[in-house]
């Protein structure tokens, strides 16, 4: 039983920990949060968090065939570039737009809104899949079942964790510097513009 909790909490710090500078979800986590309210935004980071254990269970599952095929990853990354770029156009756009109001409809979608960006995260995989083989390599871990069942589970609430804090933090800032509020949809356009080259970049 100490190894099962041992591994959730692994998890658990984990996600943390390594979603814990600004990126995809947990910024936009902080949108969601500024636009629409904290309920919405923890819909989106429920939603989100639940692909997340997917992500890490393929990651770990399939572990070997991984680390036989780097391709695979390779292809992830070339597809991410792709994706980052798409996102990156999509709330520069959203951005030359003026605010819209809060809506029921907006707020009771965000779950999915979070399941489908969380599957567009190609870069998830690749994540787990490398720091869960560092774990393992130092003992921390074992890459077998079913230790990765408490492992992954570990890592989406850590990854919940992670985006309700953003949420959070997006309720205290969007009171006090309004200027982020007002640009969240510039920041992020900024920020997947930044994800792209730096992803293009491992790939060279």
């Amino acid at each position: 039983m100490i190894d099962y909790i041992t591994h959730f909490l692994i998890g658990f710090i984990m996600a943390y920990v390594g979603l814990l500078p600004p990126g995809m979800m947990n910024m936009t986590a902080m949108r969601n949060a500024i636009l629409h309210g904290l309920r919405p935004a923890l819909q989106f980071a429920a939603g989100a968090a639940s692909i997340v254990l997917i992500q890490a269970f393929l990651a770990l599952y399939f572990a070997n065939h991984l680390n036989a095929h780097p391709d695979i990853l390779v292809t992830l990354k070339k597809v991410a570039v792709v994706v980052f770029v798409v996102l990156a156009w999509h709330f520069f756009r959203m951005s030359r737009k003026p605010p819209g109001q809060k809506t029921k409809t907006v707020q009771q979608g965000l779950y999915l809104a979070g399941v489908a960006m969380a599957s567009m995260n190609m870069l998830a995989i690749p994540f787990f899949f490398g720091y869960s083989a560092i774990l393992e390599l130092n003992g921390w871990i074992r890459i077998a079942s079913p230790f990765y069942f408490f492992f992954v589970t570990g890592a989406a609430m850590g990854a919940f964790a992670l985006f309700s804090t953003y949420a959070r933090f997006a309720t205290y800032i969007s009171a006090r510097i309004g200027l982020i509020a007002r640009n969240i949809n510039l920041i992020l356009s900024l920020l997947f513009v930044v994800l792209s080259v730096v992803t293009l970049l491992s790939l060279l």
